[in-house]
C-alpha cells in the first residue's frame, strides 16, 4: 500500500477516536433533568378588589376571586368550591369594618341591613348609640374620626357658697366614660373625600344602656369633651375607669384659685 494512503488512513483513524472519546465525556457531564416541581394545593378564595370603607354598600365589582394556598385560607374565607354563589351573596351588604385591596372577606366584617338604616345594621347587640354636641375644642381639634376610641370628660362650674368674699366659682372636671368607640362624626360614618380630620358638631357614640344613662344625665349638668385614646388601646374591652384613672377617695380634681386641689364631690 503507498506510504502516503497509510499516513492519512492513520490519522483519520485517530481523529476518529479524539471525536468519540471526546463525545462520550461530553455526555457524561450533561447535568440531570431538573425535577419536576410540585404543585401547592390551591383554592379560590373571595377578595376585596378595591378598598372597601366602613358603612360602605359591597358591590359586585367590589370583590373578585383570587387563587390562594391552601394552607394558608383560613376556615373564615369564602371559598368557590363551597360557596360559587359568593359574590353574589355578600353584595348589598355592609361593611361593619373596612377591608383594604386583596383582604378576604369574612362574614364576620359583613352585616345585611335588611331595611334598617346603617347605624342599626353595625351596632352589635346590646349597644346603643347616642350623639351629644360637641365643637373643635371639645373634640380633640377635630381630629376624632369613626372608628376612634376616647374618653368623655365632664367640666362643671359650682357656685362659690361663699359669694361674699368674691372668690371665683369652682370649676370641677372628671373622667364619666372610658375607651369608648366614636360610631360617627355628624352623618359622616367614614373620612370624608379623604381628609385626615372631620370637623363636626355631632358625635354619635356607642354606648350600653348604663353608660347611655351616664351620658344623658351628664348633658344636663355641665359640659362634655371627647379625648382621643391610642389606637394601642384598641383592644381594652373594659369601658369603666382603671385603677389609675379613679379618683382618690370621694374627691373629684378642682380647680380654685388656679390650684389644682381635691374636693368632695357635688350631691
Amino acid at each position: 500500500m503507498n506510504r502516503a494512503r497509510i499516513v492519512v488512513l492513520t490519522v483519520a483513524i485517530g481523529a476518529g477516536g479524539v471525536a468519540a472519546y471526546l463525545a462520550s465525556g461530553s455526555d457524561n457531564s450533561a447535568p440531570p433533568p431538573a425535577a419536576p416541581i410540585a404543585q401547592l394545593p390551591t383554592v379560590d378564595v373571595l377578595v376585596a378588589k378595591n378598598d372597601i370603607g366602613l358603612g360602605q354598600t359591597v358591590k359586585p365589582e367590589d370583590v373578585q376571586w383570587q387563587t390562594w394556598p391552601s394552607a394558608t385560607a383560613s376556615a373564615t374565607f369564602i371559598r368557590r368550591n363551597e360557596r360559587p354563589e359568593g359574590v353574589t351573596q355578600v353584595t348589598g351588604s355592609i361593611a361593619r369594618a373596612p377591608f383594604i385591596q386583596g383582604e378576604p372577606i369574612r362574614d364576620q366584617k359583613l352585616v345585611k341591613a335588611e331595611g334598617s338604616g346603617f347605624m342599626a345594621a353595625i351596632l352589635p347587640s346590646g349597644m346603643r348609640a347616642i350623639s351629644t354636641e360637641i365643637s373643635p375644642e371639645t373634640g380633640a381639634g377635630g381630629f376624632i374620626l369613626p372608628n376612634d376610641r376616647v374618653d368623655v370628660l365632664l367640666t362643671r362650674r359650682l357656685k362659690n357658697p361663699d359669694q361674699s368674699s368674691g372668690a371665683p366659682d369652682i370649676v370641677s372636671s372628671e373622667i364619666i366614660l372610658v375607651n369608648i368607640r366614636v360610631l360617627a362624626i355628624d352623618q359622616a360614618p367614614k373620612e370624608k373625600d379623604g381628609q385626615n380630620s372631620v370637623v363636626g358638631k355631632t358625635v354619635t357614640l356607642e354606648l350600653n344602656p348604663q353608660q347611655t344613662s351616664t351620658l344623658s344625665a351628664a348633658r344636663q349638668s355641665g359640659s362634655l369633651s371627647l379625648a382621643l385614646r391610642s389606637i394601642a388601646d384598641v383592644k381594652m374591652s373594659d369601658n369603666t375607669l382603671d385603677e389609675t384613672q379613679k379618683p382618690r377617695g370621694d374627691g373629684i380634681s378642682v380647680i380654685r384659685y388656679g390650684v389644682l386641689s381635691q374636693a368632695a364631690k357635688a350631691r
